[in-house]
This record gives structure tokens, sequence and C-alpha cells, in this order.
């Protein structure tokens, strides 16, 4: 049995982006490298990239499990919601 790597695992759930409205606002100047590499290396999903000019990120793929949120404490993370309804990640089994 070939070995099942995160890439495969998120590739089997669904997802329903609402491209008009982000449900993640994200500091993306925040001067504090520190906090921003915590919040790259906790995302599951790996949506937080750090470089020279602050974070990128992309909400396309969000798993809305919130560890962000909760990790950055709103420095990095300046809001988060979930989607709105009918929109967001199904889980599905692979």
């Amino acid at each position: 049995m070939a070995k099942m790597t995160i890439d495969n695992k998120l590739g089997v759930n669904r997802f329903n982006v609402d491209e008009e409205n982000c449900h993640i606002q994200v500091d993306k100047q925040h001067a504090d490298h520190d906090e921003v590499n915590r919040v790259v290396r906790i995302c599951p999903a790996g949506l937080y990239k750090a470089d020279d000019d602050g974070v990128r990120f992309d909400y396309l793929g969000c798993l809305e499990c919130g560890t962000c949120r909760i990790l950055s404490q709103d420095k990095v993370v300046s809001q988060w919601d979930f989607p709105q309804g009918s929109f967001g990640v199904n889980f599905r089994k692979s």
C-alpha cells in the first residue's frame, strides 16, 4: 500500500469557495516575524507562507479548523469567521 501524503488526504476533500467573501483577514504586513512563522508552521493545510514582505495567505483550501485564529490572537489573523452557509470544506473519506 502506498504511503498517503497530506496532499493526498487533503485532495479528497471538496471545497465550495465563496470567491467574493474571504472568511479570514490577515495582516499581510505584520512586523513580528516570530508571530508570522508560528502561523505558517501551524496551519494544517499549509495556506500561510512567509516572505520578505510579511505573510502570504490563500483561503482557498481552508479546513476551517480555527487553529490560526486561536494561535494568532488577533495579531497576524485579524478576523476569522466560518464561511457563509453552503460554502466551505466538505470532508470526505478516501
